[in-house]
Order: structure tokens, then C-alpha cells, then sequence
């Protein structure tokens, strides 16, 4: 058998100071939000991909 060290590990508990996660800005949660942004990016990522689909065919 090999010898781990896991000394190395950390292990973090919920709760403690030590946790944190990431909490959205207002303008984060305003653009998850907002339907017109939500269209646009629909229209950027289907020009892509028409774009990759074009590029494989031809």
C-alpha cells in the first residue's frame, strides 16, 4: 500500500468562518433577471453555434 500524506487536506465545515461562498451582486441578480439581457444573450449564443455548425459542413 502507499503511504498518503493527508495533512495536506483541509477539511471545511458549513458554518464556520472559514466557509464562504459566493453571494451575486445586485447587478448579477439584475441581469439573471432581466428578460431583454436574457434575449440577447439567447441570439448571441444561437449565432454561434450557427457559426460552428456552418464551419463544420463546409
Amino acid at each position: 500500500m502507499s503511504s498518503v500524506d493527508h495533512s495536506i487536506e483541509k477539511n471545511i465545515r458549513p458554518y464556520e468562518p472559514s466557509f464562504e461562498t459566493m453571494v451575486p451582486t445586485p447587478f448579477v441578480k439584475f441581469m439573471r433577471t432581466c428578460i431583454i439581457w436574457q434575449f440577447i444573450r439567447f441570439i448571441i449564443i444561437n449565432i454561434k453555434m450557427l457559426l460552428v455548425v456552418k464551419k463544420s459542413h463546409g
